[in-house]
Order: structure tokens, then C-alpha cells, then sequence
């Protein structure tokens, strides 16, 4: 299993060669703020665990492996955004939220919010129902 250091790159990367057909080491930086340095190193690291194929100079794409880990990682992130939503959570504090918990949920916890995200979307008069709950108790 990838660390959630690891996560955070193979998402990331996963996130722009969707958008953008590639991903740079110096995207992936920008991105995560961090140095390109510590982006060579991670990418270095996740091809020694097979997640991407690495070529110095001329760059790299993910594995099978770590395609299917980044599908399931965007997947959460986007599950994240969608029920913090429904429930009501400003949208500024959205991605911040998402970025701060998606590494300590497990695979079961994922799946219920996705349990509870389809409850809400299945009757979109359950979310308008929740939302004046929470403006009632808000006042």
C-alpha cells in the first residue's frame, strides 16, 4: 500500500495526465508545493514500487497498477467533496477539509460515505430536507 505522501503524488499525477496528456516533474512541484527535487525522489520511489515506469530526461506514466490506485484515489477525494457538500459544509473549507482526512479514513469508511452520498443524490429532497435542518439549527 502507498504511503499517503505517495498518494498525494500518484493522485496528483494521475490528475494531470487526465487534463493535460502528461505530468511534469515541475506541474507535480507547483502543485504540491513542494521542490522538484523532492518530486524527482518521490517519482524515483514510486517507480521502484511499480506504481509509474521512470526514465531520467525523458520522463515517465503510470503503471497499470498505479493508474487503477489513482482512479480509486481521485474517486475518493471527489466522494470526499461531494458528501461534505451534502452536508452542508462551506465551500471554501471544501478541499482543505478533504485534503486533511481522505489519508485517515479506511477503505470501509470510503464506502459508506458513498452509501450516504447515493442515499442523498437518490432523492435530492433528502438534501434540500437536511439543509433547512442545518440553517434551523445554525439560528
Amino acid at each position: 500500500m502507498p504511503t499517503p505522501s505517495m498518494e498525494d503524488y500518484i493522485e496528483q499525477i494521475y490528475n494531470l495526465i487526465e487534463s493535460k496528456g502528461y505530468a511534469r516533474v515541475s506541474d507535480i512541484a507547483e502543485e504540491l508545493e513542494v521542490h522538484p527535487s523532492s518530486v524527482t525522489k518521490m517519482v524515483q520511489k514510486l517507480d521502484k514500487d511499480k506504481y509509474l515506469n521512470y526514465e531520467k530526461y525523458r520522463g515517465f506514466v503510470l503503471t497499470a497498477k498505479g493508474k487503477k490506485i489513482g482512479e480509486r484515489l481521485v474517486f475518493r477525494h471527489e466522494l470526499l467533496e461531494e458528501f461534505l457538500e451534502i452536508i452542508g459544509v462551506e465551500k471554501d473549507n471544501i478541499y482543505q477539509d478533504v485534503e486533511g482526512i481522505e489519508h485517515h479514513l479506511s477503505w470501509n469508511s470510503i464506502d459508506r460515505i458513498g452509501d450516504v452520498v447515493n442515499y442523498f443524490k437518490s432523492d435530492h429532497a433528502r438534501i434540500i430536507e437536511l439543509k433547512k435542518s442545518a440553517d434551523v439549527s445554525e439560528k
